[in-house]
């Protein structure tokens, strides 16, 4: 078992920046991979961001190449997705989970590759 809480959300305008954390605890973090997600009012739940284990992978929605950087630090069992140059429509609650899987691209951006899942953070982007 694994228990992830979600910090960093927040109300923040068009072009600012947020830095989400998701502190993890339980089973070893180091050996899963980390993943975010978001999910928008009226929406389905969106693949944002993955970091593999060992940090050696990581993987990035259209959406966010460019502007949100996934990293970990697994001496603190933390991950993180460094947010910037945010758009309204970024404004979603974020998730992050984590998976055993090793894979591609197509695994990560799965939800149903994730065993563990966080509560969520709410980020707010007005224009």
């Amino acid at each position: 078992q694994v228990h992830l809480v979600e910090s960093g959300g927040g109300l923040v305008q068009a072009g600012g920046s947020l830095a989400l954390s998701c502190n993890a605890s339980g089973r070893a973090f180091v050996v899963y991979g980390v993943g975010w997600f978001r999910q928008a009012p009226g929406k389905d739940r969106e693949f944002v961001a993955a970091i593999t284990r060992n940090s050696r992978n990581t993987y990035y929605a259209d959406s966010a190449k460019g502007r949100f950087t996934v990293s970990r630090d697994d001496a603190k069992n933390m991950g993180f997705l460094q947010m910037t140059n945010l758009k309204p429509e970024d404004t979603a609650v974020y998730y992050c989970a984590t998976t055993s899987i090793i894979g591609s691209y197509y695994a990560y951006s799965a939800g149903s590759s994730y065993n563990f899942w966080g509560q969520g953070t709410q980020v707010t982007v007005s224009s």
